[in-house]
């Protein structure tokens, strides 16, 4: 085991910003307070708590305005949202879709949902999102174009789509991904699920693709207890949108008629109502995680070996997560540094393991992924909630 003090400085940097409580301290606990009690009991008190109401409405319309897209859909959670979206995108079984292998499992399983195939790609230190660079280089070498499709050689199926992830909340350089989508015909799809109030070059993010999606879950900076939401500035996406995740039924008095196949993914009235207040707050909730930030970086910048992650830059990123990275020759204390940590009382935890490194999702096409290989076994997140800030 490396020297005990060392990993108990981190331990101590961690305490010297959250003093250590009775109970353990989480990763991320939601703030619930400004008016949720009021719109919840208004659901409540009038009866519309399911997927019809006023506050579902006015979900969409708030998020819509608060990142600038041109229409927001709200839906049962993040990953319903991305499902939706892909298909929107022109996604079909069959197709390839690159997905960074360093993200929450769910932006794989959106894809595996049409039966599409997952592509995963590498990612870059500076954002810990798709690198666009190696993303380039390897498209070039493993496919051609036809008819204006990219086509993996490899496979011969055609390359629909890139969805880049936003880490932790911090924005992937999207200027060049959208380029790339451009010089090879794929759609861009932003899976900003972590990434609600964070900016890339003063433009919120998950406004740069065709169409993104947000997540609403309990630990996320806002929450809807469990939620999602598509964003796009298409009005005939939009339109189409709302009508998939509503089970695609005709609007009728009394009939049940529905069109295609679509999907129950609605948000419940009584979720966005939760929701509204919620977005009400988060200007708030970003000022507190980026004080938090700051407070760990004076903290952490007395420790060696180990750096605190910051947002890149021109970006403004909501530290939706706080990120601690082990230098590359102390990533073999990591399972030490977790083990004091949550001896502590701190429930940090590393990053997910790479999905390409999971049995279902092995032998799927990949570039070399030899960043997020090392990133992944020397990132930490440590305690992130609004409140602490």
């Amino acid at each position: 085991m490396k020297n005990e003090d060392w990993i108990q400085s981190i331990v101590g940097a961690v305490r010297s910003v959250v003093p250590e409580a009775d109970t353990p301290v989480s990763l991320h606990e939601p703030s619930i307070g400004g008016r949720a009690w009021d719109y919840v009991k208004d659901c409540l008190d009038s009866g519309w708590v399911s997927s019809v109401g006023q506050y579902v409405d006015r979900f969409e319309r708030d998020l819509a305005r608060f990142t600038g897209s041109g229409f927001a859909v709200a839906t049962v959670n993040g990953t319903a949202a991305l499902h939706v979206a892909l298909l929107l995108a022109g996604v079909k079984a069959g197709d390839e879709v690159v997905v960074p292998s360093l993200t929450f499992i769910a932006t794989a399983n959106a894809v595996s949902y049409i039966g599409a195939v997952p592509h995963f790609a590498d990612i870059e230190e500076r954002t810990l999102g798709i690198d666009p660079v190696k993303l380039r280089t390897h498209l070039e070498k493993i496919g051609y174009m036809q008819g204006g499709v990219l086509y993996n050689r490899q496979t011969n199926r055609p390359i629909r789509a890139v969805v880049p992830m936003h880490t932790f909340g911090h924005p992937v350089d999207l200027d060049s991904l959208a380029e790339l989508c451009d010089d090879f015909g794929m759609a861009l799809v932003e899976d900003a699920a972590e990434s609600l109030g964070s900016y890339y070059k003063g433009k919120h993010t998950g406004t740069f693709g065709v169409l993104s999606s947000l997540s609403f879950n309990g630990n996320k900076i806002v929450t809807t207890g469990g939620g999602g939401a598509i964003l796009t500035d298409d009005p005939d996406l939009a339109k189409r949108a709302k009508h998939l995740t509503t089970t695609a039924k005709l609007t009728h008095a009394w009939e049940y008629i529905h069109d295609a196949v679509g999907f129950n993914y609605r948000l419940p009235n009584i979720n966005a109502a939760l929701g509204c207040a919620q977005l009400e707050q988060l200007t708030e909730f970003v000022e507190a995680k980026r004080r938090l930030f700051s407070s760990y970086d004076a903290s952490f910048a007395q420790v060696e070996g180990v750096r605190l992650y910051a947002e890149p830059e021109q970006s403004k990123s909501n530290y939706w997560l706080q990120t601690i990275i082990l230098e590359p020759e102390n990533a073999i204390y990591r399972e030490d540094v977790l083990f004091a940590l949550h001896e502590a009382g701190y429930l940090c935890r590393p990053a997910w393991r790479l999905i390409n490194r999971l049995e279902m999702y092995a032998g799927m096409p990949s570039m070399d992924v030899n960043t997020a290989d090392s990133l992944a076994a020397r990132i930490i997140n440590i305690p992130s909630g609004a409140a602490i800030g």
